[in-house]
């Protein structure tokens, strides 16, 4: 990845408060087909009770041990199922090694005794799949130095047993986000929503990138938010997507882990896009699902650690990689009915901006690059400006020295929502 090096100072001089974009995540395959069977089960924990009524099960003698925590169940229909799948896939693919998850995990002390507890097992490999997690991952990374820490979507790195993980969501939501414009333009209804879980910079990078895709295909197309303040709450879900619809919204996102999106939208006559796992997007108005595929990445850091040649630090993976779909456009899917009735120069622009993503020539940079205004009428890039990596994880607060004043703590010409203080 480009500019490697100038993170590596940015990160020491942050005291490794920010992510960088190391080329550390290793290619996958192909994106999965709709028609993809359901993974077969991981071996569930059997032992007695850790404290906080975790059951943590043991590791196997003569293998290399995987462990996965979950922050929701493993067959959520969202981010903790594509992520259980891609657990199942390490499985499957790397010899010799036995994985186990502990699902339903809340944040904070409760995860830090799973960590430490499953530490204290012997697992060699632990994946915290939560942003939450970060805090408690690290201090039991200082306490089991044999043992390697991978979390997923934060901002923190020892570069020694503790790294971070995340991918370039941003390319899909920019693609989903022309998807939805040209439909709400092509129903009259130019108004789009998007229920967001927490202010943290990740929700508003994306956020954002859906907003700039609309743009492409509906410039007058405006888009509302609503914050969950939760990952995964089916209810709480469900109650935001119909509000954003009562309001008036045609096509509405989630950024949380299940398919109420899409469950609403079938009741109201409207459209959802859903998010993270492939079959998330199985009603007929789901316009769409970015979503990810993290076995082969996951299985290439596993068979790294093993020979003892990973170097943990700051992973983002971008959409060449394979670990990033877009439902309906993937090799062995079909577009679905409230996409494929859209104007075939929308269709063919998503499919040609797809192939470049996929082929390493559009990668988030691209997403963000001027010229940008944020709601306020205000300049964030001009012409030809790309944002860094340091721009998309931050908030100023932070005091790391983004390219911009604002890092990513700003919405997109369009979001009629206001940021939360």
């Amino acid at each position: 990845m480009r500019k490697n090096v100038s993170r590596l100072a940015i990160i020491a001089l942050a005291l490794m408060l920010v992510l960088s974009a190391c080329g550390g995540a290793p290619a996958a395959t192909q994106a999965p087909a709709a028609d993809v069977p359901a993974a077969t089960e991981a071996p569930v924990a059997t032992e007695a009770a850790a404290e906080g009524g975790f059951q943590i099960p043991e590791v196997v003698d003569g293998k290399f041990n995987v462990a996965m925590v979950l922050i929701g169940p493993h067959d959520d229909g969202g981010w903790s199922q594509a992520h259980y799948e891609g657990l199942v896939y390490i499985e499957k693919n790397v010899p010799n090694v036995n994985v186990a998850y502990i699902e339903n995990v809340p944040e904070g002390a409760d995860s830090e005794q799973v960590f430490r507890s499953l530490s204290r097992k012997g697992f060699n490999l632990i994946f915290g799949t939560s942003f939450g997690f970060g805090d408690p991952m690290e201090v039991v990374a200082g306490e089991f130095p044999d043992t390697m820490f991978i979390h997923l979507t934060g901002i923190k790195s020892n570069f020694t047993n503790f790294g971070n993980l995340m991918g370039a969501m941003e390319d899909m939501k920019y693609l989903a986000g022309m998807l939805a414009g040209a439909r709400a333009k092509q129903d009259g209804n130019p108004k789009l929503g998007y229920m967001a879980t927490f202010p943290i910079p990740e929700e508003i990078r994306l956020g954002n990138a859906i907003a700039l895709g609309m743009k492409q295909t509906c410039p007058e197309c405006t888009m509302d938010v609503r914050w969950l303040n939760t990952w995964h709450d089916p209810i709480i879900e469900k109650e935001a997507a119909a509000s954003l619809f009562d309001a008036g919204a045609q096509v509405v996102f989630t950024g949380a882990d299940t398919p109420a999106v899409a469950d609403v939208a079938q009741e109201k006559g409207k459209w959802g896009v859903t998010y993270d796992w492939y079959g998330s997007c199985k009603v007929e108005h789901c316009l769409t699902a970015p979503y990810w595929v993290w076995g082969p990445i996951y299985s290439g850091i596993t068979e790294q650690v093993i020979a003892g040649t990973y170097k943990p630090g700051y992973d983002y993976f971008d959409a060449e990689t394979g670990a990033l779909g877009l439902f309906g456009f993937m090799e062995g899917q079909t577009l679905q009915p409230g996409v494929a009735d859209l104007d075939p120069e929308v269709i063919a622009k998503v499919k040609d901006t797809l192939a470049k993503m996929l082929a390493g020539e559009f990668t988030r940079f691209d997403v963000f690059t001027g010229p940008i205004n944020d709601n306020k009428g205000n300049v964030v890039l001009p012409a030809g400006q790309s944002m860094e990596q340091v721009d998309l994880d931050a908030f100023p607060e932070y005091g790391l020295p983004c390219t911009v004043d604002v890092c990513m703590k700003w919405w997109a010409e369009g979001i009629t929502a206001e940021l939360p203080q």
